[in-house]
């Protein structure tokens, strides 16, 4: 049995001939050996950085393209409703507007029978009942004599000429016209007078004016 010496530390294995500095660099590892893993983890640290980088880029895109989509989608729906609800009106007006005007030649007889003094008893009621319905559905009658011609609303049936006026006027409502809302359903007929060829508007205008001062001061007219 052998004792061990105290004091006696146990070194590395040198080889034989090697020198001092020999067998430093056997005992301490090597600088390069030692900042290798470092510089390791760095690297994978930015490499994992820039991936996830990547991927946060790719969802936000993403997002951004699913939001446009989702607006574009919203605003052709607010669209759609609206060309709807424009067709509803559109289609309701269209439907009124026939119905009315298959009524129009009752509404002309009640206008006559009540020119003639005819409506009376229980035809009054019936036929004051149908133009309180009709106008509740917005039926209008238009139509007066006196007021200037107008292509777009009245319809000339008959013309002649007369001096105390200035513009073609319509004279006489032959039958009255009738719209809903902006829309005309029958055109007023009518007759008109137009100036006397050759008048001028001054002249018949002052001869107008001559003839009301003469009716209020009461002047005999000369025979």
């Amino acid at each position: 049995m052998t004792e061990e010496t105290p004091g006696f530390e146990e070194k590395p294995d040198v080889p034989s001939g090697a020198t001092p500095d020999d067998a430093a660099e056997a005992v301490e590892p090597s600088q390069e050996d030692a900042t290798a893993p470092a510089g390791d983890a760095s690297s994978q640290k930015s490499a994992g950085t820039a991936g996830l980088t990547a991927q946060l880029d790719q969802v936000r895109s993403a997002l951004d393209e699913r939001t446009a989509d989702l607006q574009r989608l919203q605003a052709e729906y607010q669209n759609y409703r609206r060309r709807v609800e424009r067709d509803r009106v559109t289609v309701k007006e269209i439907a009124v507007a026939t119905l009315l005007s298959e009524l129009l030649p009752v509404l002309d007889d009640v206008g006559r029978a009540r020119e003639h003094g005819e409506l009376v008893g229980g035809f009054k009621s019936v036929a004051e009942s149908l133009e309180t319905v009709v106008a509740k559905m917005g039926l209008q009658q238009f139509g007066k004599e006196g007021e200037p011609f107008d292509p777009t609303i009245h319809e000339a049936l008959m013309h002649s000429y007369a001096p105390d006026v200035t513009e073609t006027t319509c004279v006489a409502i032959l039958q009255p016209g009738y719209r809903i809302g902006e829309r005309t359903i029958r055109p007023a007929r009518v007759a008109v007078a137009e100036p006397q060829p050759g008048a001028t508007p001054g002249a018949a205008s002052g001869a107008k004016e001559e003839k009301s001062a003469d009716e209020e001061s009461g002047a005999p007219e000369e025979g």
